[in-house]
């Protein structure tokens, strides 16, 4: 077999898929979950649910010494029990903890027929932080040329193997479910980036725009591709609970699957998919809508409902973001005038992403508890009448104190709860 663990791993992480079942079965779960559904779903009254996304600041969140596990596969299995299990215990914030032990498919895809070779730089606590991209395409009227259809290919065998592995290991306690969300990547300016770097991309809407638009079809249409090549292979599988559709996001809603859905494999219209542009901050909106806006348009169109945005201020670029097929959750960044947004998103049921300053749990050691709760009132007096979720998020390190992130979710929800009350 692939896969091997010593006895005492197993014992040990079956364990822990016991805890994590434990809490997922808890009273407060179910009312996270309905949390979850009346936002998402568009119900008077709902209120906004507070998430803190850990990955990134995992230095303080998920350090060595929480590790038991010393094999790879092991390790690789506890860290995905214990994130779900010290949510819970240390932040509380409104994720619901999942059921079940969700896996993804083993796939390969060779997107562009060209490698981007990337470096990293430790930072001055060793950790992985800053990068940047070696680009393949250093002349683009001479190097399009390059760039190749892309070739996709599902490992079903291994997958499988996988899935009855970790059903044997934690199935008694955590069903394990295969997931999946869009395949294909829609931050289309990501990939531009990536291929030949901001100042080439900027520089190219004047000097070369007809060669740029060349390649901003090719990478729509190398999007759908993929995403089409997932649907016709049944990879799909509807994404409208406990999953996240962008930026922990979480996606309970009842308006997925779309009419007509038999069950099985999902098609593109049943999916929550997501689409972003950071890379376009520094371009005027009628050059967003000139190369940008057609082919994003078209990368949305075969999803069921969209998370669109990032870090992006979304209020410059409103009008064509407004336009996009299926829109349902648009990041309002804090470099984003939230008042311009809180009035265009009056009167839709499309939700207020609030993404609240990560520097107050990343500066100082210790939360600034007044200044916090302003914070989050200004959004709260921004969207009266609107639909909205605190997503907490880019937060790097919070120096050890993991307290100031649960007080960060506590503060938050006596705002809220204060403000529902006027």
């Amino acid at each position: 077999m692939e896969w091997h663990l010593p006895t005492e791993e197993r014992r040990y992480l079956r364990a822990l898929a016991r805890k994590q079942a434990e809490y997922a079965n808890l009273p407060v779960m179910a009312q996270r979950r309905q949390l979850w559904y009346s936002l998402n779903d568009a119900k008077p009254g709902a209120q906004p649910p507070v998430v803190i996304e850990t990955w990134t600041f995992d230095r303080d969140f998920m350090p060595p010494e929480v590790f038991n596990c010393r094999s790879e596969v092991g390790r690789a299995i506890e860290s995905q029990l214990l994130r779900n299990i010290r949510n819970h215990e240390l932040i509380d914030d409104d994720k619901a903890i999942p059921d079940t032990f969700d896996i993804s498919w083993f796939v390969d895809i060779d997107e562009f027929g060209v490698s981007i070779e990337s470096e990293t730089v430790p930072d001055a606590q060793g950790i992985e932080t800053g990068y940047r991209f070696h680009h393949p395409i250093q002349d683009l009227p001479r190097d399009l040329h390059l760039l190749k259809h892309a070739a996709c290919r599902i490992d079903r065998p291994r997958t499988l193997a996988w899935q009855a592995f970790l059903e044997d290991l934690l199935g008694e306690w955590l069903p394990v479910r295969l997931r999946s969300g869009l395949y294909g990547s829609t931050m289309l300016t990501h990939r531009v980036i990536a291929l030949m770097g901001m100042q080439a991309f900027f520089t190219a809407m004047y000097d070369c725009p007809d060669v740029l638009h060349q390649l901003m079809d090719y990478l729509k249409d190398n999007a759908l591709r993929v995403m089409r090549w997932a649907e016709a292979e049944g990879l799909l599988v509807v994404n409208n609970g406990n999953q996240e559709s962008f930026g922990s996001s979480y996606n309970f809603t009842s308006r997925l699957p779309a009419p007509g859905y038999q069950g099985g494999p999902a098609r593109l219209c049943d999916m929550w998919g997501c689409s972003n542009s950071q890379e376009t901050v520094g371009v005027s909106p009628r050059l967003f809508h000139e190369f940008c806006f057609p082919y994003y348009k078209a990368v949305c169109e075969p999803m069921g409902l969209l998370y669109y945005g990032c870090c992006e201020p979304a209020h410059p670029f409103w009008e064509d973001i407004r336009q996009l097929p299926h829109l349902k959750k648009v990041s309002i960044s804090r470099w984003c005038d939230q008042r311009f947004m809180g009035e265009a998103l009056q009167g839709s049921e499309i939700v207020f992403s609030r993404k609240p300053d990560p520097n107050f749990l990343s500066v100082a050691d210790r939360l600034e508890e007044n200044a916090w709760a302003a914070h989050i009132r200004e959004t709260l007096e921004a969207t009266r009448g609107v639909f909205v979720e605190f997503i907490i998020r880019d937060v790097y390190t919070v120096h050890g104190n993991l307290e100031n992130c649960r007080r960060a979710v506590q503060i938050a929800r006596q705002e809220i709860e204060r403000f529902s009350g006027v």
